[in-house]
């Protein structure tokens, strides 16, 4: 396999589609040969090719519909492993590895106890569950537990240390989570750290939150609680507004106020779809 770059390019004709994605080869990640059949052979719903880097650095395809690239919504931009021009705060390899391993947790995860579904959450974005640690050094009792720390960041390394200049309205100016972000982050997900940070600001276009504007990064993923009569259903989705997984937890939820408000943030906008989609079904 050429060290330079490794390309390769699949035509579909139906509805004109061309999928094409490039990856750049580095001395720490090897694509096999199986690996590129597999990407080859993938299933495509909804006219969307799906691919997926996993933690070890080869490339997967992900029949459910899970949509894991860079430009996920305009599939004819390359997609290249290391650096997203658009937000180049993302830790690509470790945002990636997050959704992989979102979209992999398992029924039971997903619709137990609440605090072991949200620690199975926080194992997927990498984070550590730090319930005794002081605020502003690492604690993650507060992640996924409100109404706003439900979006999963993974920044680099240069970006983690970034502080809010007053450009994201609502959240105080500052915010350092810097030192936090390297105390709770699993450092097995990839390169970069970890935080649930603040959603407020993501439901206008483009997103005016703390991961798009303070760390300039994408978002793994983000926690909407469905609008059904009980708020008692989440779903996880991706930077644009696709499903990762969904689950109904028991046992001790965020009260109902938060939940409401969590949708209530979303509502209207590309994160709010699949919840809505998911309230009107069990209505009908």
């Amino acid at each position: 396999i050429p060290k330079t770059r490794i390309e390769f390019q699949n035509k579909y004709r139906h509805k004109n589609y061309q999928a094409k994605i490039v990856f750049h080869s580095h001395h720490d990640m090897l694509i096999s040969r199986s690996s590129l059949l597999l990407a080859l052979t993938t299933s495509f719903t909804g006219n969307k090719a799906a691919f997926m880097l996993s933690s070890l650095g080869g490339a997967r395809a992900q029949a459910s519909g899970v949509s894991s690239g860079l430009h996920s919504s305009s599939a004819q931009q390359p997609l290249t492993v290391d650096v997203d021009p658009e937000y180049p705060g993302t830790a690509v390899k470790r945002m990636l590895a997050a959704r992989a391993r979102a979209s992999e947790l398992t029924h039971a995860e997903l619709n137990g106890q609440w605090e072991d579904v949200r620690r199975r959450i926080l194992w997927a974005g990498g984070l550590k569950d730090l319930t005794s640690a002081d605020p502003g050094q690492g604690y993650t009792g507060h992640s996924f537990n409100d109404f706003n720390h439900v979006d999963l960041t993974c920044m680099n390394d240069e970006t983690s240390d970034n502080k809010n200049d007053g450009s994201v309205k609502g959240i105080a100016v500052g915010n350092l989570l810097g030192p936090g972000v390297r105390i709770a982050s699993i450092s097995e997900l990839g390169p970069g750290g970890s935080w649930s940070t603040c959603m407020i600001g993501c439901g206008e276009s483009p997103p005016h939150d703390v991961a798009h504007i303070q760390f300039k990064s994408r978002i793994a993923f983000k926690l909407v609680w469905v609008p059904n009569e009980m708020f008692d259903t989440f779903v996880l989705v991706d930077d644009d507004g696709t499903e990762l997984t969904r689950g109904t937890p028991s046992g001790g939820l965020p009260i109902l106020r938060e939940r409401q408000r969590n949708y209530m943030v979303v509502q209207g906008s590309k994160y709010a779809r699949v919840a809505d989609t998911i309230a009107q079904t069990r209505i009908s």
